[in-house]
């Protein structure tokens, strides 16, 4: 880590106007500066991990992301959802055997323009001592969360009204599950590992909220339906 040089004008400037001690500002001042220098690389580390594992997804794997996407769904015991847009085999021994090719669009998670623009404009906020990051996390995460469940709202047929019911009424639980699939993407080499594994997480939660649904008879009149809730442990 860099030395921190502090001006000594400076100290002594602020020791009278605050009216402590001048080592006290020197040992705060100092600090804060390795703060500021740890925040900076994280911001440089993760900046650059995120744009890659972004468009990556975009623009590589979205592809590999739909089988896993699917083929989860069919583990967990819903071959109806994912029968809506491909063609199934069900006599194959094992979920991505029985994938055929798609009838319609496949896509995981869209391209979000305002995303990447969103995320460009927080990025300062990794600045910030001890909050920013955190911040950044969250600002970012609530935009994120829900496209991992785009594919899903295709296989429910949601209408853009119905789509913006459903994720208000879950904001909370898409926020953390976008904050956490964010933090995944920071982590080198791994990166790219944990977008497979966080479209599985997502598929997993899918099939959840699809078993609670039928073990209630819960419809589909979204705007009068209770927001899904965890099972407790």
């Amino acid at each position: 880590m860099p030395s921190i040089q502090v001006d000594s004008v400076y100290v002594e400037c602020v020791a009278v106007i605050v009216g402590v001690d001048r080592s006290v500002v020197v040992t705060v001042v100092a600090r804060v500066a390795h703060l500021a220098w740890i925040n900076g690389a994280f911001l440089v580390l993760g900046e650059g991990a995120a744009v890659t594992a972004l468009l990556f997804e975009a623009f590589f794997v979205d592809e590999s992301l739909v089988d896993v996407f699917d083929a989860t769904m069919i583990h967990r015991g819903c071959p109806n959802l994912v029968a809506t847009s491909r063609l199934l085999d069900l006599d194959a021994s094992d979920p991505v055997k029985q994938l055929g090719k798609p009838t319609i669009s496949a896509i995981y998670s869209p391209f979000s323009l305002r995303q990447i623009i969103e995320f460009v404009f927080f990025l300062p906020l990794n600045f910030i001592p001890i909050a920013g990051t955190p911040l950044f996390l969250v600002m970012t995460g609530y935009r994120a969360g829900p496209l991992h469940h785009w594919r899903y709202f295709k296989f429910r047929g949601f209408t853009k009204k119905e789509k913006r019911s459903y994720i208000q009424q879950r904001k909370l639980q898409y926020t953390w599950f976008g904050v956490v699939a964010l933090l995944l993407q920071l982590i080198p080499v791994l990166s790219m590992l944990f977008l497979l594994t966080t479209a599985a997480g997502s598929a997993l939660w899918a099939a959840k909220i699809e078993e609670k649904r039928r073990s209630t008879g819960q419809s589909d009149n979204l705007l009068s339906s209770p927001p899904f809730e965890d099972d407790p442990p």
